[in-house]
């Protein structure tokens, strides 16, 4: 039997450090593609992002914590091992309450 906590890691792995650091609203680092950017990002506690709106249509899957998505006033719990989704153009904000990561793709629209 092997242990299934041994294959577990907390946090994202140094080749993905490693990638180009994102400068933003948020920490990150990007991996750049044809079509699609892929961000791993971390949110530290208490992070707020304000009202904003992306050119890109939006998913991600959030690894560590959680987000709480805001649309349209509504607010909306994204657990870890959750994906959601932003289509392009819609106003959104975030925050986070706890420690949190996801990878994030932003997809040309």
């Amino acid at each position: 039997m092997t242990d299934e906590n041994a294959f577990r890691q907390q946090g994202f792995p140094d080749a993905i450090k490693q990638l180009e650091p994102y400068s933003g609203r948020f920490e990150a680092f990007r991996l750049s593609g044809r079509g699609c950017d892929v961000y791993f990002a971390s949110y530290p506690a208490g992070t707020e992002i304000e009202p904003h709106s992306h050119d890109t249509e939006n998913h991600g899957l959030i690894t560590l914590g959680a987000l709480i998505l805001i649309v349209d006033g509504k607010e909306t719990r994204v657990p870890a091992g959750s994906w959601y989704h932003i289509p392009a153009g819609q106003i959104h904000a975030a925050r986070f309450e706890e420690d949190t990561e996801e990878i994030e793709l932003w997809f040309a629209s």
